[in-house]
């Protein structure tokens, strides 16, 4: 399954090689700079709006890949059997969000929101909801 970290000054969506051929997409790297916010989502599976341009979806239960609603481009990795999740905010990004299922998104947020991985260069958090 899909796995989100920071990586030096990135954040990094990584793939398996099934999810990157369902999202024809590789992995998915943003700058730590560019994130606005991180949100823990409780119903991961309805929290993909819009349509699919790109992957695979099955809305309800699964969304791999690149999606587009309310003007916004979003990429998505949410399994079937994951309730829970993540939403990335960006600014300055090829994504305007990123949607990504996890057992547990706290550990997720935390990491994400570490010292070490806090956005430089002007970035700022505006939302930390653990809940």
């Amino acid at each position: 399954m899909a796995q989100l970290n920071a990586e030096g000054d990135e954040l990094v969506v990584s793939l398996t090689a099934m999810e990157k051929a369902e999202a024809v997409h590789g992995d998915v790297r943003v700058p730590l700079s560019s994130i606005v916010g991180v949100d823990v989502l409780d119903d991961v599976r309805h929290s993909v709006p819009g349509f699919k341009s790109i992957g695979a979806a099955w809305p309800g239960k699964f969304y791999i890949g690149t999606f587009h609603g309310d003007g916004e481009k979003i990429f998505a990795a949410v399994h079937h059997d994951q309730a829970r999740g993540v939403r990335v905010r960006l600014r300055g990004a090829n994504f305007d969000q990123m949607v990504i299922g996890c057992e547990d998104p706290e550990a997720v947020v935390n990491s994400v929101a570490s010292p070490q991985a806090q956005p430089q260069a002007g970035g700022s958090w505006d939302t930390l909801s653990p809940g």
